[in-house]
């Protein structure tokens, strides 16, 4: 070997582990996260389909806000979410009773998902991404009106 030249044997293994650690780590991330939010999407639009159905249901308002309640709380934990940690809307398009013949629930679930490995980023806690989905039901759809 000529005098000044340096052998760079074994550098190229060292180079491609260096660049795998850059470059996949973050994609591996991105896809996990990915991965969390679409399940989070399932299950609030689920929760919010079944929470407008279980509310239709119910024979009155209290008990239907009670069952559109652990309907979203099914719902949520089937896709993994933290059942206790949402919010629930339910309109009734202007009637005081949801129950009446021409009146359409719409039912507004709201919640958030934790993105993986991700720590507190300056104390304001774990990153989230928040996430809803609304169902409307007409009341005549899953049940008979009594006049």
């Amino acid at each position: 070997m000529p005098r000044g030249v340096r052998a760079e044997r074994g550098s190229a293994i060292v180079e491609l582990v260096w660049l795998a650690v850059i470059l996949l780590v973050p994609v591996v991330w991105i896809v996990m996260s990915v991965f969390e939010v679409q399940s989070g999407a399932f299950g609030v639009e689920a929760a919010a389909r079944s929470a407008a159905r279980a509310y239709v249901l119910a024979p009155d308002d209290a008990s239907g806000r009670a069952r559109a309640e652990a309907a979203v709380r099914v719902a949520l934990a089937d896709q993994g979410l933290p059942p206790g940690r949402f919010d629930l809307r339910v309109d009734c398009g202007g009637f005081e009773n949801c129950h009446s013949g021409t009146a359409v629930v719409t039912v507004v679930v709201k919640t958030t998902v934790d993105l993986p490995m991700l720590p507190d980023i300056l104390g304001s806690g774990a990153p989230a991404f928040a996430l809803d989905a609304s169902h409307s039901v007409p009341v005549g759809r899953f049940q008979e009106i009594s006049p």
